[in-house]
């Protein structure tokens, strides 16, 4: 079968404009541009950033089969600070790098972190001024329902592994709210101390880590028992946090030391610190366990990490104050 010649332009084209499908999009929000930022992992570089029509997204998540994003706009202040009060979701096609959707909560809620629901793919956003979580079918971006959190300032979520469970960090309130995904409710509260901040969840789902905010430690909450069980030391204070697929190591954001922390899930010790630019703020950890990306974002810069070697291999330019980062692919 002979084709013609604009089929095989046409096909080289798309060979160019489409990422390894095995590697995916590393997303990042350049708050100080309102932007989002797509990275191609594999020549690692800022290949396109689409404007958010809004002040400012702080965080982003893809959809479960990473064809979109899901910027929430929280504002221009910081958590628990007077400024603007954020009341829109921004949806972004990946591929037309285009606004497709918006979600109007019709008055400031200051929505924050989202995640997507690991069963049922709903989207989940923390809605600050609301002192709860708000539900949200991704595709007809109808709200679905909300989870009370019960405290203030619940500014980011994690969620296990089968969905039915989430953890909810409340900066000023320094705990944090265990939430019945299923049936919207609050479970109970844990405390960890005046201000804690940022949140993940193990791979086996047994472990919650925090940063506490007023001394270098990081809480370890044993989620059988609802409790903080340890402390993990470190040299600075923490902020964002996240665990390798293998359940071993935590990577950790030090931001006033300019460094990350590499812990040893095995011991809860620190295992290393690496040193990277300025003010590193969120760590991700790709699906694949090959490398960790951390957000500085006083450089601009998203530090790559080797995961084998736990050496920074290379320092992807982003946009202005780059901070929220998320996965978009396999």
């Amino acid at each position: 079968m002979n084709l013609p010649k604009s089929f095989f332009v046409a096909a080289a084209a798309v060979l160019i404009l489409v990422p390894d499908l095995h590697a995916g999009w590393l997303l990042v929000c350049n708050k100080g541009e309102q932007t989002l930022g797509i990275i191609d992992p594999v020549s690692q570089t800022q290949v396109a950033t689409i404007a958010e029509e809004g002040v400012t997204g702080h965080e982003v998540i893809a959809s479960a089969d990473g064809t979109r994003a899901f910027v929430p706009i929280y504002g221009n202040s910081g958590v628990g600070k007077p400024g603007t009060d954020g009341s829109l979701i921004r949806v972004i096609d990946l591929a037309t790098k285009k606004i497709v959707g918006t979600v109007d909560f019709g008055k400031g809620v200051r929505p924050h972190c989202a995640m997507i629901g690991p069963k049922n793919h709903h989207l989940y956003v923390t809605t600050e001024l609301e002192n709860c979580i708000t539900e949200i079918d991704p595709d007809s971006l109808n709200i679905i329902g909300t989870i009370p959190t019960g405290e203030k300032e619940s500014h980011m979520l994690c969620i296990s592994s089968d969905g039915k469970l989430g953890y909810t960090a409340n900066v000023g309130s320094g705990n944090v709210s265990v939430l019945d995904m299923e049936q919207r409710k609050l479970i109970t509260t844990i405390p960890v101390s005046r201000e804690t901040q940022r949140i993940s969840i193990s791979k086996d789902d047994h472990w919650v880590f925090t940063a506490d905010q007023t001394a270098p430690r990081m809480a370890v909450i044993d989620t059988t028992k609802n409790q903080v069980t340890s402390w993990i030391d470190l040299p600075a204070n923490a902020y964002g946090t996240a665990p390798t697929p293998d359940g071993h190591w935590l990577v950790a954001a030090l931001p006033g030391a300019h460094k990350v922390a590499i812990i040893d899930l095995t011991t809860f010790k620190l295992a290393r610190t690496i040193d990277v630019p300025a003010a590193p703020q969120e760590t991700l950890v790709r699906p694949d366990g090959r490398e960790a990306y951390v957000s500085c974002d006083a450089s601009q810069q998203i530090a790559v990490m080797d995961t084998q070697t736990w050496t920074v291999t290379k320092l992807i330019q982003a946009g202005k104050v780059a901070d929220g980062l998320a996965w978009a692919g396999n």
